[in-house]
């Protein structure tokens, strides 16, 4: 009985390991390049989650500002529409990849995080 929930318990984690965690196939890192592509196309949704403090000091053209520290940040995403897709972006790519998942979790699919934030597009823009 041992051996067999060992045996059970090494082939759960062998998967589990295998598996990605982070990165979903609703949601897609993109360059700076691939996120200035992506942004002239039809229908796209430019989410900037930074605080008010950071939007002062510049954002991308278009962009809609949705911090994600606020309390309503998760009631605002399940307000978005799902047939949307939305380009998100932070400072840096950490709290927009963090949007991203909670987006995915409000029923949204058509995800897009910028990597390196608006420090990276600034800098190549």
């Amino acid at each position: 009985m041992k051996f067999t929930f060992f045996i059970l318990l090494t082939l759960g984690l062998l998967f589990a390991c295998s598996t990605p965690l982070t990165q979903s196939n609703k949601i897609t890192d993109l360059s700076v390049a691939e996120f200035n592509t992506k942004m002239k196309e039809a229908g796209v949704v430019i989410l900037d989650v930074r605080t008010p403090a950071e939007t002062a000091e510049g954002t991308i053209p278009g962009a809609i500002e949705m911090n994600i520290n606020d309390a309503d940040f998760e009631t605002k995403i399940k307000n978005l529409d799902q047939d949307k897709t939305y380009l998100v972006y932070c400072k840096a790519g950490g709290r927009s990849s963090r949007a991203c998942s909670k987006m995915e979790e409000a029923g949204l699919s058509n995800l897009y995080n910028l990597k390196g934030g608006y420090t990276a597009w600034h800098k190549n823009n």
